[in-house]
């Protein structure tokens, strides 16, 4: 049998009775944020001593439970690194952004991304049980000036009703699960009421800053609202504790499929050992591994950041060399808004008119015999089932033969240099027999 995992309470906190420790509210409340309060628990060095006397770095709170896990005699100690700031988060880095993913920009109204065809982002808050360091919304998370209205939230809702083709909606901020029960509850109300919705999600780290929050209570509310989908944030195994383990064992009884969205970060977890000990404790817990992001662009995370091919390095140790459910996809989220693109090792060596050359994990070399009788569309009485996603095609266009290409803005202007509209423009010299036509039914 596998180790059991342990519990970790500060000397500080030892002899704090056990009824308010585990009770989430007295974990909310209790939270630390000045050099005065953390240096009870862990010596500071002059690094975070000056970061946390500096107005105007973005907000700090640890929970007394998440800030037990530190070891206090390491000041490397990777839970540490992603909570306690430090001078470097005050330094500037060449493509620095408040709003990398240019959320803002695919926000149709307050709080709402609407940036892939079928799904959306929901922020229903901009508050956290504690403050990672390296956080992609620190231009609004963590102030309470930024906090969503009720009339912001309506028009979220009147939003998705009248745009049918979302059927995803997932739940952020901040962390939904930071609010009051009752106003969590009429979110997920509200959006069962719409009959295009078939699934919500809920994005949220308290399940790892304060598993004391996951009451039965709250599972059996979660359970009333499926299907439900929750993916939770875990950087490192030392994160991985018998409080979390318990949390994420009433999340999956209660029918809740669980996820994990770990960040690549310098010093905390850029190995693929480590990266390899955290999806197997995710897994033992019932967690899927499921995106490993690269560092945002994002004021205050330089210091964070790691080449794309230290990411490449970690999935060629992981893919092959542990079961394919605990290898998470390596993500970068595009600055600017073009979403999330998915990275991995190259196994596709060649390819001819009938064959592709492929390696695997261990350099072993293949080839893979491809069919030459191959006749597609057999499946094109399914068109039917697809759903609108206008103005989103992309890629898909060229495949299905809507389109012929995908041009830069301002492409035709460019090269029309601005001349005359003469008798040998004619637009259908360059518009193949079939592409725009209309498809029969």
């Amino acid at each position: 049998m596998p180790e059991p995992f342990v519990s970790k309470r500060a000397a500080i906190y030892k002899d704090v009775p056990d009824e308010k420790w585990n009770d989430w509210r007295w974990q909310l409340s209790n939270r630390l944020n000045s050099v005065e309060d953390i240096e009870k628990v862990l010596p500071l060095s002059d690094s975070e001593r000056r970061a946390l006397q500096t107005q105007g770095i973005f907000r700090v709170d640890v929970t007394p439970y998440f800030i037990s896990l530190i070891d206090p005699d390491d000041p490397e100690d990777p839970t540490r690194l992603q909570i306690i700031p430090r001078a470097e988060e005050m330094q500037s880095f060449t493509a620095m952004m408040e709003d990398s993913l240019a959320e803002d920009r695919h926000s149709p109204v307050p709080g709402l991304v609407h940036r892939y065809p079928d799904r959306v982002l929901m922020l229903v808050t901009t508050q956290c049980a504690s403050y990672c360091r390296y956080c992609t919304r620190s231009r609004i998370v963590g102030d309470p000036g930024q906090t969503f209205k009720r009339e912001e939230f309506e028009m979220q809702i009147d939003y998705l009703k009248r745009t049918p083709q979302v059927r995803d909606v997932l739940l952020s901020g901040g962390d939904p699960l930071v609010l009051a029960p009752k106003i969590l509850e009429e979110l997920l109300s509200r959006l069962r009421e719409i009959p295009h919705i078939e699934i919500i999600r809920i994005g949220s780290r308290v399940p790892v800053f304060m598993p004391m929050r996951i009451t039965q209570e709250l599972c059996d509310m979660l359970e009333k609202y499926h299907p439900l989908w929750m993916n939770i944030h875990v950087n490192h195994p030392n994160e991985i504790s018998a409080e979390l383990a318990a949390a994420t064992d009433r999340l999956t009884r209660a029918g809740i499929q669980l996820g994990n969205q770990a960040v690549l970060l310098a010093g905390v977890n850029d190995n693929v050992h480590i990266q390899r000990e955290l999806v197997h404790k995710l897994v033992r817990i019932r967690v899927r591994p499921y995106y490993l992001y690269q560092c945002d662009l994002v004021e205050g995370a330089g210091h964070f950041r790691t080449p794309v091919a230290k990411g490449i390095e970690i999935m060629e140790g992981l893919r092959g060399h542990t079961s394919g459910y605990a290898v998470p996809q390596y993500i970068v989220d595009a600055p600017g808004g073009g979403g999330k693109i998915p990275l991995m090792p190259n196994y596709l060596m060649s390819m001819s008119d009938h064959k592709i050359i492929l390696r695997n994990f261990e350099g072993f070399i293949t080839t893979y015999e491809e069919p030459t009788d191959y006749t597609p569309d057999k499946a094109a009485k399914f068109k039917g089932l697809k759903r609108p996603e206008p103005g989103q095609k992309g890629l898909t266009s060229l495949l299905d033969g809507e389109d012929l290409f995908i041009k830069p803005e301002g492409f035709e202007e460019t090269h029309g240099r601005d001349g005359i509209q003469h008798r040998l423009k004619d637009e259908s010299k360059w518009k193949p027999l079939g592409i725009g036509a209309p498809k029969e039914e």
